[in-house]
């Protein structure tokens, strides 16, 4: 590695460290004011990322929206960011006696019901709301929860970035790890959480309609969850408007064999699909507008 670069990621790595002490010493209500104004300075400053907000949701909302309301969805979204971020880096010192006792959550009986099943669960969600404090509050009710992690461009961030979840109680697992531990993991039957909302070439997908659109979507999932008899669960951590978080448990997804299994796979992260879009269409300023999710082109047979 060039020395330019060695620097650049150590100086980085130190600025990332500061940022985390920082953010644990002071109290949360300025942690969550500060997140907050730094998101707000960052959509000012963000001329090319508001232009994208506002195409990705001219796609999927089309003229049922105005331009001030895109404008205040992508405002909204960089402010809530910025503030679920200062909650997530004070996992390590002040989930247990700040964070979990500001979460509510509706539909606890769907997960517990299917976890107890003892066939595995797979969590459904996405880029939407406080994913993080999402699993961090199942674990900490009393589930077994993993999660599937990226690595990072530097080893340094990425176990910065393990030991925030482990020290919430959850499993890292990551993406070059063998599917062989994923599947292990639900046939213990524990839980897994999943994003399945984003166009990524890293994993393996199928065309399938989101806000009307050919949309590519993440179906591994799906097909370890068919295999191991898995229940797959609609979920989200929602930010209120007094800083605090509210989980939202949707029904299991039903399973109706088909038969086929391709055809199963497909039905069942359509119905996955759209369970998470009716929780964005009632929250649109708590998900990635930044991300395009039609990056991706079905071209015709």
């Amino acid at each position: 590695m060039k020395l330019s670069k060695r620097i650049r990621r150590s100086t980085v790595y130190g600025f990332t460290k500061t940022v985390l002490w920082f953010f644990n010493v002071i109290p949360r209500g300025l942690a969550n004011f500060l997140g907050g104004w730094i998101g707000l300075a960052a959509w000012a400053g963000a001329v090319k990322e508001r232009h994208r907000i506002h195409r990705h949701l001219t796609l999927a909302y089309g003229d049922r929206l105005t331009g001030r309301q895109r404008a205040v969805i992508g405002r909204r979204f960089f402010v809530n960011s910025g503030r679920n971020f200062s909650d997530v880096v004070r996992f390590t010192k002040h989930y247990q006696t700040e964070l979990h006792s500001r979460v509510t959550c509706e539909g606890i009986e769907h997960f517990d019901a299917a976890y107890r099943a003892g066939k595995g669960l797979i969590g459904i969600t996405g880029h939407l709301g406080n994913f993080e404090l999402l699993a961090a509050y199942i674990q900490n009710c009393g589930y077994d929860v993993a999660v599937i992690g990226r690595e990072m461009y530097d080893q340094r961030l990425n176990r910065l970035l393990i030991a925030n979840r482990e020290a919430v109680g959850l499993t890292n697992i990551a993406t070059t790890d063998s599917p062989k531990r994923l599947l292990r993991w639900l046939r213990d039957g524990k839980a897994l959480g999943v994003l399945i909302d984003t166009d990524s070439h890293r994993v393996r997908g199928m065309f399938l309609p989101a806000w009307g659109r050919w949309s590519h979507t993440p179906v591994g999932q799906t097909i370890m969850g068919l295999k191991t008899g898995a229940a797959f669960i609609p979920m989200a951590c929602l930010r209120m408007d007094n800083d605090t978080y509210k989980v939202v448990i949707k029904p299991a997804i039903e399973v109706k064999p088909s038969g086929d299994f391709d055809t199963d796979v497909y039905n069942v992260t359509l119905a996955c699909t759209k369970a998470l879009e009716k929780i964005i269409n009632e929250h649109p300023d708590q998900w990635i507008w930044l991300h395009n999710r039609w990056r991706t082109r079905l071209h015709p047979a």
